[in-house]
């Protein structure tokens, strides 16, 4: 047994958490983490229990919200907009404030700051009252000739909605790309997320949406800055195309300039798409228009155009779906230049290479159908009103508790934060550099108290269970008392003493003694000696470990009261108080390394009054 345990001293127990971890927390957040960090430590292994809810890293939240808020304010130029997480609902950009999701998954990070990003451009350069009042700033004949393609008021106002939706934004891509190119990686991570999906990169190569219909022309100018867009895919897309001139969009200046272009097209389309089917009601007797484009029927085969008049068609199946979205992701399919499938946001191809740049159809040649099968269309759908639901600034943020929006306001005025330390200190076990992570919090509050955040600091009177300010003082009060009597010694310190000697041969001249000249005295001058303390800074650290309780921690903080108190009473003497202790970052079982280093900074003399 005892030859067995000289073995012990080989034992690594890093080794077995990485043997054992079934994987580590994804980092997949390249942007983000040159300012947040990496989370070495987040391992999960095969051996643990279920995890226990945990709870929520306040310190985190605060400083994404801080480093975001830094960003959007970089950006804009405007440190008047706020940043901050949405507490009820989904979140729209109200013109005025930022929201930002609570959600901390790593691999929402980067396009969390995208999205950010986005919104606080929006509140920069968007007219949100305009925007607000957008159906009366819609002419009237745009509603008339609406409704004679059968479209309801509402409906078509969401078209025009939705094309200024479209618009808008790349106008404020634009200026992004455009006065900040280092922010593109974030942009780009952020309609990963929220935009762009491959079944829409697939489709924009099929039959799909081919119909001369106003669905047809709403999903396929929404992805216009594709790589894989066909202009020939509809009669007036190229048209479109020309007037919304993407690579010139920089002439746009307004949401109102933005809401004329929107017009222009809408104005072409309603000239492209066929007239509604005048009826009468049985009842009223009334006079409607019923839709002739066929965007209210399931099959594209029955009033649109999409045949080319050949009624054949290939039905891709999943496995050659996927093959197909593969090759365009490898680059393996005519996509354009791009080596990313349809991504593009940035400079959007000219009207030529963009003819055909997908390998679909072509308008008025007779080629054979390809269509997706139903589940693909529900995928579509899906995917297309991902797509709206972004353009109008719909989108789904995860809320925080009223209860934990004011914990994080306390932490933010606390100044608490996270900072790595001991960068240089060599892991025993791994030899490696690691540093740790410790807690520093700057201003001790009464509310940070009353929060029960910091496990070290009670909201009972020295910590006494049911103690009342009727009863015997504390160390509070004896360091005061303390105080007062070595503060009074002690403000001499603070005096300066001045001995001046007189009729010196050198120095300054004493103006007294200049009369003095014409008697042959020469000696007139005069020096003067300065005695004083310089000034001084003295740091207390105080251990609030378990160790230091009962009569230990009493007459500590005694001593530390005492000597703040005395410093009070000193002009030229500052002192700082530090206590250090442990504070958990999680209750879950599964985490390890939860347990961080403290700093709380508890009086600073340059700062509080005593």
């Amino acid at each position: 047994m005892s030859e067995k345990m000289k073995d012990l001293k080989n034992f690594n127990p890093r080794a077995l958490i990485e043997k054992y971890s079934v994987k580590k927390k994804s980092t997949d957040n390249g942007y983000s983490s040159f300012w947040m960090g990496d989370t070495l430590d987040s391992y999960s292994s095969i051996f643990d229990d279920e995890d226990l809810k945990p709870k929520v890293d306040l310190i985190a939240l605060s400083s994404y919200r801080r480093a975001i808020s830094n960003f959007v304010s970089i950006l804009t130029g405007d440190p008047s907009i706020k940043v901050t997480y949405t507490t009820a609902g989904d979140s729209y950009t109200d013109g005025k404030t930022v929201t930002i999701s609570s959600k901390m998954d790593d691999k929402f990070y980067d396009s969390t700051v995208g999205l950010a990003l986005h919104e606080g451009s929006h509140i920069k350069l968007s007219d949100f009252e305009f925007l607000r009042n957008l159906e009366t700033n819609i002419p009237k004949e745009y509603f008339n000739r609406g409704m004679m393609k059968g479209f309801s008021k509402n409906e078509i106002l969401s078209h025009i909605k939705n094309l200024l939706n479209y618009v808008e934004d790349r106008r404020i891509d634009n200026y992004v790309f455009s006065t900040s190119p280092g922010y593109k990686g974030y942009y780009h991570s952020m309609y990963d997320k929220y935009f762009y999906a491959k079944v829409v990169d697939k489709a924009l190569g099929t039959d799909e949406y081919t119909d001369e219909n106003v669905d047809s022309y709403m999903f396929r100018i929404i992805n216009l800055t594709n790589k894989n867009t066909n202009l020939n895919a509809l009669k007036s897309l190229r048209d479109i195309w020309k007037i919304m001139d993407l690579k010139n969009i920089n002439r746009l200046k307004s949401s109102a300039d933005a809401f004329n272009v929107a017009l222009e097209v809408y104005n072409i389309i309603l000239n492209t798409i066929p007239d509604g089917i005048e009826k009468t009601d049985k009842h009223t007797g009334e006079t409607y228009y019923q839709k002739a484009d066929g965007s209210d029927s399931d099959s594209s085969d029955e009033n649109g155009e999409g045949s080319d008049g050949n009624n054949d068609s290939e039905t891709l199946s999943d496995d050659e779906f996927d093959s197909l979205i593969d090759s365009i992701e490898n680059g393996e399919a005519d996509s354009g230049d791009s080596s990313e499938g349809g991504k593009s946001i940035e400079l959007p191809m000219d009207s030529e290479s963009a003819g055909n740049s997908s390998g679909g159809i072509d308008v008025g040649k007779e080629t054979k159908k390809v269509e997706l099968s139903e589940r693909q269309k529900r995928l579509l759908e899906k995917a297309i009103e991902k797509q709206k639901k972004f353009m109008d600034g719909d989108i789904a943020k995860k809320k925080v508790t009223k209860k934990v929006m004011t914990d994080l306001k306390t932490v933010e005025e606390s100044g608490m934060s996270y900072a790595d330390v001991g960068k240089d200190l060599k892991d025993r076990y791994t030899l490696k550099a690691t540093p740790t992570k410790c807690i520093v919090v700057k201003n001790l509050t009464k509310a940070l108290i009353d929060s029960n955040t910091i496990s070290m600091l009670s909201t009972y009177k020295y910590s006494r269970w049911g103690y009342r300010d009727d009863e015997s003082p504390g160390f509070v009060e004896n360091g005061i008392r303390l105080g007062t009597i070595l503060g009074r010694k002690l403000q001499v310190r603070g005096e300066s003493r001045d001995t001046k000697w007189s009729r010196k041969d050198s120095g300054k001249i004493d103006k007294r003694l200049i009369a003095e000249l014409g008697f042959g005295n020469d000696r007139v001058f005069h020096t003067t000696f300065v005695e004083s303390y310089a000034d001084a800074f003295l740091h207390i650290s105080v251990d609030a470990s378990g160790s230091m309780s009962g009569e230990k921690w009493d007459n500590t903080m005694t001593s530390v009261v005492a000597i703040c108190k005395a410093v009070s009473m000193i002009q030229n003497v500052d002192v700082v108080v530090s206590v250090r202790s442990t504070q958990s970052g999680s209750n879950s079982r599964r985490s390890r390394g939860t347990d961080y280093p403290i700093v709380l900074l508890a009086y600073d003399s340059r700062i509080d009054k005593f």
